[in-house]
């Protein structure tokens, strides 16, 4: 299948002007695997988001559970902030957890901003576990935290 890309922002509605406007943005996602077997795997690469962007959730879903013999867990942040999306979570049981964004989230700032998984296995001996980490963000909302 091909796909297209776009610069963006992409915003669709019928309406763009007036009262009745309903011209809104397109929410975008960025998904990556991350490591969930064995040792821990600090800061995988989840996604870049750009500039002046608004993140709305970050979800993340276990579907294979780490077997590491004392405890595993995943948070997904920043370089500056470790858990700023979803704290520590066990990958211990399959499920899907959501986000609690702080306020990096409400306005990425005028720099893209990298979204970083970090791994932590208490024993480092599992040898099972698979996991997706996603970002849902709408381009260019630029909304400013005051």
């Amino acid at each position: 299948m091909a796909t297209t890309t776009f610069s963006g922002p992409i915003k669709a509605g019928t309406i763009r002007e007036g009262a009745s406007s309903n011209v809104g943005f397109v929410v975008m996602a960025q998904s990556a695997v991350i490591d969930i077997i064995g040792a821990e795997s600090l800061n995988q690469e989840v996604a870049v988001i750009p500039a002046n962007s608004q993140i709305v959730d970050v979800i993340l879903n276990v579907t294979t559970e780490s077997n590491d013999g004392t405890a595993a867990t995943v948070s997904v942040g920043t370089a500056d902030d470790a858990d700023a999306f979803i704290p520590a979570t066990s990958t211990q049981s399959t499920g899907t957890t959501r986000g609690t964004l702080d306020t990096e989230a409400t306005d990425v700032g005028t720099s893209d901003l990298t979204v970083l998984a970090d791994f932590t296995a208490t024993d480092e001996d599992g040898d099972q576990g698979a996991a997706t980490v996603t970002v849902l963000y709408i381009q260019n909302n630029n909304l400013v935290v005051s």
